[in-house]
């Protein structure tokens, strides 16, 4: 948002405009929520052949040690994030996030290895922040945030047909795999991931190309724009967290069942252990366990558990227990789906608990994550 107010736009703005988007303000950005098809036929469509979404409102933010070295400026992020940097290989991708002092989360991200460079991709609403944390704490890095470039991800099963149209080696790319790619002319710097738990890819373009490109994909008889809406229900089938919803600075990685992405070499008895903020929390919390653990949610019955619901123990409401974080239909779940948090003895699968919604209490059985297989090409 700017300082007066008034929303920002990406560079496919006008495309969303001409494709008949409904519009809604998301992270301080004019954002399409859904095209004419709705949220739930576009959610279906991504998950059957391929979905286009504008991602552009993310910040992509390179670092680059004031030596060059690759190896200077792994070294300097990992003194923010309790992940392996260092060992990350050229051309590759790791999911990872910024911890606090407390060992709560201040943003998730990905973060890529560029031979020279890091590529850190990071959420719109923690963009400013993030880049400020950056450039505070990386010292002996410049920390650039690219204002001139667009993020498009294409995902779903023809994901990989869809944008071999255009450039056939990208078949050859494996999940969380990065490389330089010239589509429509521009160069481009795509990776095999996403956020739906289908295959796919994220697409870096030079802002001025970014129409030019999507109308390229759009072309395809697969290929279809999807919105925020159903990007919300495919991640959510998916098991993956949304910022601000499901993981913030009130939890801790442990809580919210994100262990598997930190490192061994990160852990106790790790070459690097330690040494990110919060370090003493998220170790002990991996050696001792924790209070309360991220879980899948299913309802009973057709109505979703959205989030802020109230957990309780029994069915009338007398022990609460935790919170709804994320809850909506899932198209492919053909059903509601849900996360939240509850106390470790809950937590694990086929636990009953009860959700208050409108003054009921309605069951809801614990589920392992995710709700649907993803389909990422290992």
């Amino acid at each position: 948002m700017t300082d007066t107010g008034q929303l920002l736009t990406t560079p496919l703005h006008a495309l969303h405009l001409s494709l008949g988007a409904r519009m809604v303000p998301f992270a301080g950005y004019d954002m399409p929520v859904q095209y004419a098809a709705g949220v739930l036929k576009e959610h279906l469509h991504t998950r059957a052949k391929a979905g286009l979404f504008d991602v552009s409102h993310m910040g992509q933010v390179i670092v680059k040690a004031a030596s060059g070295a690759y190896a200077d400026a792994a070294a300097a992020l990992e003194r923010l994030v309790p992940v392996d940097i260092l060992g990350l290989k050229e051309g590759r991708q790791r999911y990872g996030f910024f911890t606090d002092d407390q060992g709560g989360i201040l943003d998730d991200l990905m973060i890529t290895n560029r031979g020279d460079h890091l590529l850190v991709v990071v959420n719109a609403a923690c963009k400013a922040a993030d880049v400020a944390h950056m450039q505070t704490h990386l010292s002996g890095c410049s920390v650039t945030l690219l204002e001139d470039r667009a993020l498009i991800a294409l995902q779903g099963p023809a994901a990989e047909a869809v944008l071999a149209s255009l450039a056939p080696d990208v078949a050859a790319m494996k999940f969380m795999d990065v490389r330089d790619v010239t589509l429509v002319g521009a160069a481009c710097i795509v990776s095999r991931s996403g956020y739906s738990g289908e295959d796919g890819y994220e697409i870096s373009v030079p802002a001025t190309k970014a129409e030019e490109l999507a109308r390229a994909l759009l072309a395809h008889p697969d290929c279809e724009a999807i919105g925020l809406g159903a990007r919300d229900s495919l991640r959510l089938e998916a098991g993956l967290c949304l910022y601000g919803n499901d993981i913030d600075t009130t939890t801790s990685p442990i809580e919210a069942a994100l262990e598997w992405a930190i490192q061994k070499v990160r852990k106790a008895g790790g070459d690097r252990t330690g040494g990110f903020p919060g370090a003493d929390r998220i170790l002990g919390e991996l050696a001792n366990g924790t209070t309360r653990r991220r879980v899948g949610l299913k309802p009973e019955g057709k109505a979703p558990v959205r989030a802020h619901a109230r957990l309780y123990a029994d069915a009338e409401g007398q022990t609460e227990i935790g919170e709804v974080t994320s809850g909506t239909f899932g198209p492919s779940a053909e059903g509601p789906v849900a996360m939240g948090y509850v106390p470790t003895e809950f937590a694990d699968a086929g636990k009953q608990v009860f959700a208050e919604v409108r003054g009921k209490y309605l069951p809801v059985t614990v589920a392992a994550l995710p709700f649907v297989t993803p389909t990422y090409k290992r």
